[in-house]
């Protein structure tokens, strides 16, 4: 049987400085994103000559949320076939290309996950969940770009 999720929040602009949009250097990009009980997030956009570069974008969330929905992914399946993970890294990479048209799209997010087990006779079965990870992700299975992964999988000495 399939289970819905629903997902709900607010976007509010909060970027007019006083002249609204009147053209592309007279606003801001700021807004808040928020969702009922949960912190709110202060977004830009990823432009630097018109972006806050100290605030997140959509594509870091994309990144962020990819990255994210897999490691959740990996250590639920670890817990259920018996590998302790005991420590987890990911420094995720994703290419964007902008079109001279206008727009863009990712073409590809890659996943640089660093884990650590509790013992060797975990290793190869540890790499092989990162592919069954990547079919289970929610995330990963709503992406038309490529997604990889090269797992980096050792024993804390």
């Amino acid at each position: 049987m399939e289970h819905q999720h629903n997902y709900e929040l607010t976007t509010v602009w909060t970027g007019n400085d006083g002249a609204g949009t009147k053209n592309v250097r007279t606003y801001n990009r700021s807004h808040t994103v928020s969702i009922k009980g949960k912190p709110d997030l202060l977004l830009t956009t990823d432009n630097p000559s018109v972006g806050d570069q100290a605030k997140l974008n959509p594509e870091d969330l994309l990144v962020a949320a990819i990255s994210s929905c897999h490691m959740l992914s990996y250590l639920y399946l670890c817990a259920m076939e018996g590998i302790v993970v005991t420590s987890y890294t990911d420094k995720a990479t994703g290419i964007m290309i902008e079109q001279a048209t206008g727009g863009g799209s990712f073409n590809e997010v890659q996943l640089n996950p660093e884990v650590q087990v509790a013992d060797e006779s975990m290793i190869a079965k540890a790499i092989e969940l990162h592919h069954r990870a990547h079919e289970i992700c929610y995330i990963a299975n709503s992406v038309n770009f490529e997604l990889r992964c090269e797992p980096l999988v050792n024993v804390l000495k």
